[in-house]
């Protein structure tokens, strides 16, 4: 009797702490508790056996995730789409960013001037996921992403991966999530 491994393993890898800089979003990278967060991300996932890594094109999720890619000597691989989600544009002023990405995660049709809404985030990350998972089958991804996008990737799965779900996330942080085929069946928090 043969028996087919379907299971996938995706690792979602927030990135570690990166400083705001107005305008700098696409290339700010890590800060030095950042860096230091990230080699003890690469010492947990070097317990994974991890087949394929994944980023954002942005450079705080793949300088996240590099010291992995240098010790497992693997490429990563960047997705665009995996980028984080664009809240405003630059010409519309959020007064209260809380309660701005509250209120974009409860109706995930909305978005404010210049921005993306939830429903578009969510459609544009997934897709990637879905393709990666396919491509991949019975693999194992660590995919460098930003808490918005991790989210929603997420919830397009279970529900229960909501706006209070991002608030108790942390930068870092890790989330390995089981599939049997594309039915997602366990996640474990890996960033204590």
């Amino acid at each position: 009797m043969v028996v087919v491994n379907n299971q996938t393993i995706i690792y979602f890898v927030r990135h570690a702490e990166s400083l705001y800089v107005k305008g700098k979003e696409r290339s700010r990278g890590l800060t030095a508790k950042g860096i230091v967060d990230s080699k003890k991300i690469k010492d947990i996932l070097m317990q994974e056996e991890v087949d394929i890594l994944i980023s954002s094109s942005f450079e705080r999720a793949i300088q996240t995730i590099r010291a992995l890619s240098l010790e497992l000597n693997k490429e990563i691989l960047l997705e665009e789409d995996l980028r984080e989600r664009q809240l405003s544009g630059e010409d519309f002023s959020i007064t209260d960013f809380m309660e701005s990405k509250r209120m974009v995660f409860e109706n995930q049709k909305l978005s404010f001037p210049g921005g993306e809404s939830s429903e578009q985030a969510q459609e544009r990350a997934v897709k990637v996921l879905q393709r990666y998972m396919e491509k991949f089958n019975g693999k194992r991804m660590v995919i460098g992403t930003h808490g918005d996008i991790m989210t929603l990737m997420m919830s397009c799965f279970d529900s229960r991966f909501n706006f209070d779900f991002w608030k108790s996330t942390t930068m870092p942080d890790i989330y390995k999530l089981e599939f049997n085929g594309d039915k997602l069946v366990k996640v474990s928090r890996l960033w204590k």
